[in-house]
C-alpha cells in the first residue's frame, strides 16, 4: 500500500508542477493583451517601460512552458531530438530573458530589498543554465541534468512568487509591499533548496541505509 501511495504522491506532485507552470506561462503570454488596470502600479510601470516588458513576459513564459519537457525522462528516452530542440529553445529564452529580467529588476516594486533579489536571480539564472550546457558539451550527462534542474528551479520562481503573493495578500491579508519583498526572495531560494534536497535525496537515503545496516551488523556481532 505504501508503495502505491508513494507512486500516487509523485504523480500528483508532477501533475501539479506541470499545471502551475502552464498556467503561469499562459498568463505571461496573455499579459500584454490584458486591458490597462488603472491604479495598478505594475501596469503603470510596465506601460512606460521599453521592450524589456514583452521580452521578459514572452521569453520567461516560453522557458516556463518548456521546463516540464526538459525534466521529462520519458521525452529524453523516446524523443532525444525533441529534447535537444526544446532544450536549445529553453536556453535561448533564459539567456535573452535574463537580460530583460535584469533591466526590470532595476526598478522593481519594493525598493532595494526586492531589487537586490531580482538582480541576483537575473544573474544566477543564465549562469546555472550555461553551466548545464557546458556539462552536456563535455559529455557529463548526470552533471548536465543536475545543473539544468537548478536552472528550472529559478525559472519556476515565477510560480512560487505568485503563490507566496496569493497566500500573503489574499489568504493572510498582509500588506502588499512586505509580502512582495518576501516573495521576491523566497520565490527562488525555496525552489533551489527543494531542488538541492531532491538531487541529494538518493545519496542521503543510501547513506542512511548503509548506516542502518552497519548498526545491525554491529549489534549482531
Amino acid at each position: 500500500m505504501w508503495r502505491w501511495l508513494g507512486i500516487m504522491g509523485r504523480f500528483s506532485a508532477k501533475t501539479i508542477f506541470v499545471l502551475l507552470a502552464l498556467a503561469v506561462a499562459s498568463y505571461a503570454f496573455a499579459f500584454l493583451y490584458l486591458p490597462f488596470q488603472t491604479g495598478n502600479p505594475f501596469s503603470a510601470q510596465f506601460a512606460i517601460s521599453g521592450v524589456d516588458v514583452p521580452l521578459h513576459f514572452f521569453l520567461g513564459g516560453l522557458a516556463l512552458a518548456l521546463a516540464p519537457l526538459q525534466l521529462s525522462a520519458g521525452l529524453r528516452r523516446r524523443a532525444p531530438a525533441l529534447h535537444r530542440l526544446s532544450g536549445w529553445l529553453y536556453v535561448a529564452a533564459v539567456l535573452i530573458g535574463s537580460v530583460s529580467a535584469f533591466s526590470l529588476a532595476l526598478n522593481a516594486q519594493g525598493g532595494v530589498p526586492s531589487r537586490a533579489s531580482f538582480i541576483l536571480m537575473a544573474l544566477l539564472w543564465p549562469c546555472l543554465t550555461v553551466i548545464g550546457i557546458q556539462r552536456a558539451i563535455v559529455g557529463d550527462t548526470a552533471g548536465h541534468r543536475r545543473w539544468m534542474c537548478r536552472s528550472v528551479a529559478l525559472t519556476y520562481s515565477a510560480v512560487t512568487l505568485r503563490l507566496v503573493l496569493g497566500i500573503g495578500t489574499g489568504a493572510l491579508q498582509l500588506p502588499f509591499i512586505p509580502v512582495y519583498i518576501a516573495a521576491a526572495w523566497s520565490g527562488w531560494t525555496i525552489n533551489l533548496a527543494v531542488c538541492e534536497l531532491l538531487l541529494r535525496w538518493p545519496a542521503i537515503r543510501s547513506r542512511r541505509s548503509s548506516l542502518r545496516v552497519a548498526g545491525l551488523d554491529t549489534v549482531a556481532s
